[in-house]
């Protein structure tokens, strides 16, 4: 298991040197990748997220499929349709930008929610339904989605069930002035490769280390504290469904793969005070809790550490 572990840290710095200042976001994306999860990427336009998805996917070797979402788009466009060929009379099915080890939804709150539903089932239960036949997507398969969150003209909120779906919310943004300036100079000196990111990881080896994630040790007292954190976010926000169940086991689920991130053969406190503010920030977002971040910073602060 020596190998995976090795390219899985050459993967985690292709990322923090191709997309400079975006260091969190890129661990928090490769947890939901190892924790087999989805992950939405929130922020302004032009500070990275879809150029760190996209180096994501090369560096996989898998199947990329980039999705631009708009008013004007059909679930047939993410799922695919079945035509009918009249040479042979039978019909053969067109697969859609779902089927693929990563998918990126762009800016996935411009689409209908008629459309956004369509990515339900595929997040969930890593198959499609077409015509009353069920299609098993690839494995691995993992959703990024994007969303600008600075403007809300012609966008439509993605409903709750489907921000559940979600095991991470990434936030991006601007990085620090001293960081742009690396940035301009590494677009200036013209050393910047335009050739795509060679595989890093391989899927195989990826597989591996998602069962790993599995396999790795957790206390019965950090499961403990992990459920006083989601029940602090419960009393605080008062709403008993806050928190789902869902939101628990993605919580347990993140800590474990950012603590094989790091490199720990267990699960420790500063595991999942990483990851919690990450899992349970887009589940929280109501009309009352517009920002759930002090919330969660309370819950972190009152909740004895084993």
């Amino acid at each position: 298991m020596y190998v995976p572990h090795n390219s899985l840290q050459t993967l985690r710095a292709t990322l923090n040197e191709t997309i400079l200042g975006s260091e969190q976001a890129a661990d928090l994306l490769l947890t939901a990748l190892l924790a087999r999860g989805h992950a939405l990427v929130t922020g302004p336009p032009g500070i990275g997220k879809t150029s760190l998805a996209s180096t994501l996917a090369s560096s996989l070797g898998g199947i990329f499929k980039r999705l631009q979402f708009t008013p004007d788009l059909l679930p047939s466009d993410i799922i695919g349709y079945n035509i009918y060929r009249q040479q042979s009379g039978e019909f053969d099915f067109v697969s859609g930008p779902v089927f693929s080890n990563l998918l990126l939804a762009d800016e996935i709150n411009r689409a209908s929610p008629r459309t956004q539903s369509a990515l339900l089932e595929s997040m969930n239960e890593r198959q499609v339904s077409i015509d009353g036949e069920t299609k098993e997507l690839p494995d691995p398969f993992l959703v990024v989605a994007t969303q600008n969150d600075t403007s809300s003209t012609g966008t439509f909120p993605l409903p709750e069930p489907q921000l559940d779906r979600f095991l991470l919310s990434i936030p991006m943004a601007l990085p620090p002035e001293t960081c742009q300036l690396d940035i301009l100079k590494l677009h200036g000196s013209g050393t910047l490769s335009q050739e795509s990111t060679p595989c890093v990881l391989p899927l195989e080896d990826l597989t591996a280390l998602q069962k790993e994630v599995t396999q790795l040790s957790i206390s019965e007292n950090l499961q403990r504290y992990l459920l006083a954190l989601c029940q602090a976010a419960r009393s605080l926000t008062g709403q008993d469904h806050a928190v789902s169940v869902r939101g628990t086991l993605a919580l347990q689920a993140a800590a474990r793969a950012f603590a094989l991130l790091e490199g720990q053969s267990a699960v420790h406190p500063d595991h999942v005070q990483a990851v919690y503010p990450h899992v349970l920030r887009h589940r929280l977002l109501t009309e009352d809790t517009l920002d759930p971040d002090p919330i969660l910073n309370t819950a972190l602060d009152q909740t004895p550490v084993p």
